[in-house]
């Protein structure tokens, strides 16, 4: 209720861009819950407009921002690769597949060389935060610098969290 609330008179336009990219932003904000969880935020697009959207509360505490940024890709990497097969058994062709992150360059250095870029403050992340390596290395995905001001998933991140002060 709350999202509908802030957002009962804005206009929502959905437009596809002719670079056959697919587009989603994942952002998260650390250990922003009482027992200290974090919170993502995430959007997919094709160009102009949210096609999915979520603001979700993770299920694991992290012990750092990267570890946040790296669950929060993890647990929208399904919708991720699922949205991809699913557009192309529609017919339609997809050159990339990009998830966009702001604000931590660690995370992106993690998620693309693994282990190899991970120092003895890294060593306690899961494995399974990894898989995101496995599928840049088979190009399913890239995952691509965005800057803070055009994070469009700042904004189900602040919504879905303001619900909870």
């Amino acid at each position: 209720m709350n999202f509908l609330e802030k957002t009962e008179n804005e206009i929502l336009i959905l437009e596809a861009d002719d670079t056959q990219n697919l587009k989603w932003y994942l952002d998260a904000s650390f250990a922003v819950h009482p027992d200290m969880k974090s919170h993502t935020g995430s959007a997919f697009t094709l160009g102009k407009g949210a096609i999915i959207s979520s603001s979700i509360k993770q299920t694991t505490n992290a012990r750092s921002s990267t570890e946040a940024e790296l669950n929060g890709i993890d647990d929208n990497i399904g919708k991720v690769l699922w949205t991809k097969r699913f557009l192309k058994a529609q017919g339609f062709e997809v050159k990339l597949n990009i998830i966009y992150q702001d604000n931590n360059q660690s995370t992106m250095k993690l998620a693309k060389n693994g282990r190899s870029s991970s120092g003895k403050r890294t060593r306690h992340f899961d494995i399974k935060l990894f898989y995101v390596t496995d599928l840049i290395g088979k190009g399913e995905i890239e995952v691509i610098y965005c800057p803070t001001n055009g994070m469009v998933a700042d904004y189900y991140q602040t919504v879905g969290w303001s619900k909870i002060h």
